[in-house]
């Protein structure tokens, strides 16, 4: 899929028939900002709208929940969409595409460039009304074990909005791009060798390198594991700290306190 099909494309409408209970709409919403979803539809809330606990549920999702819509019918919810998916795990009497959430992901990020699309997610106990899904252009279908295949509807839509993200970054399920050390943030290599020379004297001290013939096989193999670290400033003189713990020996200079009745007299509190 081209670059510009993907920055230009349009992320799906979640919408949400008749949900009884306000909490799954907050944590629907919570899972659709997860993943860069933000159209949220709701169709006659059982509990009405606006809704605290679905606000309280969405756990800070607020521009998802700010902007929710509601609706009389399905057809007034979709009525602006163009490709429109309808999940259920039931078998149905239609002449209907099945599609699975990845298949219809891709569909939903090409169709999404040329106006909006979305989903349908029915309700909690009965999902969607044959005349609901009959509706849609496709149906959706995730891969649940057949006995057991109810799904919140939350976890129906996080998989869904799962799909579309890993659909727009074409496929790389790599997780968040945390950023690692730069070279700009390494501590200097005399700061290095320095922290290398004090735990090597440290564990001379100790008589760690035995035998001694393999002492300089040891040393080298020790810098190897530390340099493969990327050690910043601050981690280097952590380590140094730790060796000088172990060395029994304070990590900086104490101050000396001198007791007024005893010149020279013993050092403070330790």
């Amino acid at each position: 899929m081209s670059e510009s099909v993907i920055q230009s494309s349009r992320p799906p409408a979640i919408v949400l028939v008749e949900p009884q209970l306000g909490e799954n709409v907050g944590t629907a919403a919570r899972a659709m900002a997860n993943f860069g979803l933000h159209d949220l539809r709701i169709v006659n809330p059982r509990e009405g709208w606006p809704n605290e606990r679905a606000r309280a549920a969405a756990s800070r999702a607020d521009h998802v929940i700010d902007h929710v819509q509601v609706f009389p019918s399905v057809e007034a919810a979709i009525a602006d969409l163009g490709l429109v998916y309808a999940t259920t795990a039931r078998q149905r009497e239609l002449a209907k595409d099945v599609a699975g959430p990845r298949e219809a992901a891709v569909k939903l990020l090409e169709l999404g460039q040329s106006g909006p699309v979305g989903v349908l997610f029915g309700r909690e106990r009965s999902g969607l009304t044959n005349d609901e899904v009959a509706l849609a252009d496709a149906i959706l279908t995730l891969p649940v074990e057949p006995t057991f295949s109810s799904l919140n509807i939350a976890q129906a839509v996080l998989v869904i909005a799962y799909e579309w993200r890993l659909a727009l970054l074409g496929g790389e399920a790599s997780g968040l791009p945390l950023v690692g050390p730069t070279e700009e943030d390494l501590a200097p290599k005399g700061e290095v060798i320095r922290m290398f020379e004090h735990l090597e004297g440290a564990l001379d001290e100790v008589d760690f390198f035995r035998p001694a013939e393999k002492r300089p096989h040891m040393v080298r193999a020790l810098r190897t594991l530390l340099l493969r670290a990327r050690l910043n400033d601050q981690e280097v003189r952590t380590l140094r700290g730790v060796v000088a713990a172990l060395e029994r020996r304070p990590t900086r200079p104490r101050r000396q306190h001198v007791s007024a009745d005893e010149p020279g007299g013993d050092e403070g509190s330790r």
